[in-house]
């Protein structure tokens, strides 16, 4: 893990805490290319109607914009919650190159949480995986905010 990986997961924390504050899972994403920041997003299904409106998603969506062009070709993109299948389908057809997650998803994680996409075998495109970057943060913080409702 390096100091890199540990300032991105950092702005995807603070964007995870921005969804959180608006009544959302808090999940946040960050796109990088060259060390510099592309697209952002948080996840935000509730307040847009919207099933697909994940962190990732998101971000992708933004970074394409951004680049004027839906290849993210040597982009890493950093978000605090292991990616669902969803996610993950839309950042190998993105040709993102590394993915970089916090806390692993044991229910619906499609990096090796609940199971492992990328070993479908059947895709023209990987990407590398870093798990567990501040992974105690992301876990601590959607803990608190899943306590938090199940006592409403």
């Amino acid at each position: 893990m390096s100091m890199a990986d540990e300032n991105w997961m950092r702005r995807a924390l603070q964007l995870a805490a921005q969804a959180e504050a608006a009544g959302e899972v808090p999940v946040g994403a960050v796109i990088v290319k060259n060390d510099a920041l592309v697209a952002e997003g948080f996840n935000q299904p509730i307040g847009a109607n919207d099933a697909t409106a994940h962190a990732e998603i998101v971000a992708l969506r933004r970074a394409g914009e951004a680049l004027g062009n839906y290849r993210l070709v040597d982009t890493t993109l950093y978000v605090t919650l292991e990616p669902c299948a969803m996610c993950v389908g839309a950042m190998i057809h993105a040709r993102v190159s590394k993915v970089v997650f916090g806390t692993s998803d044991p229910r619906t994680g499609a990096l090796g949480g609940a199971f492992d996409l990328l070993q479908a075998g059947n895709h023209n495109h990987r990407f590398e995986v870093v798990s567990g970057v501040l992974a105690d943060n992301s876990r601590e913080m959607l803990q608190n905010f899943f306590r938090a409702r199940r006592k409403r």
